[in-house]
């Protein structure tokens, strides 16, 4: 069995998700979403982004991490506030002794609903399908999940391709 986490970055709330997955069948474990208070430094937010990530990590003992790219926007500032707590959350991750699996937001959307376009909902709305048992509160921690997902889908991919004689 090997047991991942999923991670939706954000700097305000940060979306954490952990699945097992045995053989093909993958199973719900946990999930919730980090919160950095926006009245603190960059630098407390930041660290709260760490710990949280970090009391995920303590409590699962995943196998494998896995998170979603970032997107450039028009607003700079929100891409570089977003840039940064990425790579603070990257950091948290590579300092608890993991290697980080990074997956675009398309292909995430294309591994769990079929298509690179879906909105929240659907991604959501198949997250609940895929995890029937997942209790996913909100959009962050159900992206999450959809992480973990992709992820779960890419290394059985992976595998399989390694597999196969040239």
């Amino acid at each position: 069995m090997t047991i991942i986490l999923g991670i939706d970055p954000g700097l305000q709330h940060t979306g954490w998700g952990i699945i097992s997955m045995k053989i093909n069948q993958l199973s719900f474990i946990a999930c919730g979403t980090i919160h950095s208070n926006p009245k603190d430094s960059m630098a407390q937010r930041l660290q709260q982004l760490h710990d949280g990530i970090k009391q995920a990590i303590t409590l699962y003992h995943p196998h494998e991490v896995a998170i979603e790219e970032t997107f450039v926007n028009k607003n700079n500032i929100s891409s570089l506030k977003l840039g940064q707590a990425r790579g603070a959350i990257i950091l948290s991750i590579a300092l608890c002794g993991f290697d980080v699996a990074e997956y675009s937001t398309n292909l995430v959307k294309k591994s769990v609903v079929g298509m690179g376009h879906a909105d929240k909902n659907q991604v959501a709305m198949m997250v609940k399908t895929l995890l029937p048992s997942s209790n996913a509160a909100g959009a962050d921690a159900s992206d999450a999940l959809a992480v973990a997902i992709c992820h779960a889908h890419q290394r059985t991919f992976t595998q399989l391709t390694k597999k196969v004689p040239a």
